[in-house]
């Protein structure tokens, strides 16, 4: 995702990095059709500004923010285990919003909005400020080389855009597969102003039962790979 300026609320103009690949995929004709046929109800676009979503929902409730969903399998369970909730998902790569959307027609769920772009444009410019519950970043790509970790979306303009979005109490998760980047995670949000850990040790969490175990982790787990969950809290 590029890190990116919220103008229209006064805060700084931030440095735009990219910091994912779009990656060419062939779409399926299922996930063709939830594309044609989810999108006009599910979909948002950036061009439509900052939005009031108890409108859009059409009701008030907790709300979480996730940020590149991929396939969808993790927020379609989400969104199926909470319908009291409502959920915003990002993911710039078409199959996997036009999975999410197959699935969403598929079991009628109607809790879950879709943006298909850059999820911290829309934080900057969609999102009205304190007005999320939940922050989810799962498995971002670590940009394992060197030169290459500017490109990480964890810095500290990120961890300040998130903040300003989310509610007072309001939290940040994440979760990554790659212990490197666990600690550059670690680094930027030990010094972000106004978050608290949640993590007794100040470091990691146990996975919460809240997110979704996915195949690949599955897989990471039989093969001894680890998984370090973060969870910060906005304080003020």
């Amino acid at each position: 995702m590029s890190e990116t300026s919220d103008t229209a609320q006064g805060a700084p103009r931030l440095r735009t990095v990219k910091s994912f690949v779009m990656r060419a995929g062939r779409t399926t004709e299922g996930q063709q059709r939830g594309l044609d046929q989810g999108w006009p109800r599910f979909g948002l676009e950036l061009e439509q500004g900052c939005q009031d979503f108890d409108q859009v929902f059409g009701r008030q409730a907790p709300r979480t923010f996730e940020i590149g969903f991929g396939m969808g399998h993790s927020l379609l369970e989400m969104a199926r285990s909470a319908p009291e909730q409502d959920f915003i998902g990002v993911e710039v790569h078409k199959p996997g919003v036009g999975a999410l959307l197959s699935g969403l027609l598929g079991e009628q769920l109607d809790n879950v909005r879709v943006y298909s772009c850059d999820a911290l444009e829309v934080l900057a410019r969609c999102v009205p400020d304190a007005s999320l519950d939940r922050v989810l970043l799962f498995f971002p790509d670590p940009w394992h080389k060197s030169r290459h970790h500017k490109r990480r979306i964890v810095q500290p303009a990120f961890a300040e855009l998130v903040r300003r979005k989310l509610r007072v109490g309001g939290l940040l998760h994440m979760a990554t597969d790659w212990e490197p980047y666990a600690e550059h995670m670690l680094e930027v949000m030990n010094v972000a102003p106004g978050y608290a850990s949640l993590a007794e040790d100040g470091r990691y969490v146990p996975r919460p039962p809240e997110r979704p175990v996915t195949k690949f982790e599955r897989r990471g787990e039989r093969l001894g790979h680890g998984v370090w969950d973060l969870k910060f809290q906005r304080q003020h």
